[in-house]
């Protein structure tokens, strides 16, 4: 496995900030007690990580210069 050549800047990337930003909220979802989460549809909660992994891949085929 090699790294890509501007690794050092990774944290500029869209796609890494979407990935992280999608790990954030399962983890904060996983957080919340349970009161809160009867608020929120989980469906909303999937669809919001599922549609930022999606930007995420896309990301990483756009150049991000």
């Amino acid at each position: 496995m090699k790294l890509v050549s501007d690794w050092r800047e990774c944290w500029r990337w869209f796609s890494t900030q979407a990935m992280a930003l999608a790990g954030a909220i399962q983890g904060a979802w996983v957080l919340l007690p349970d009161d809160m989460k009867a608020s929120i549809a989980p469906s909303i909660v999937s669809g919001i990580t599922l549609t930022l992994l999606v930007f995420g891949i896309v990301g990483r085929l756009v150049d991000q210069k």
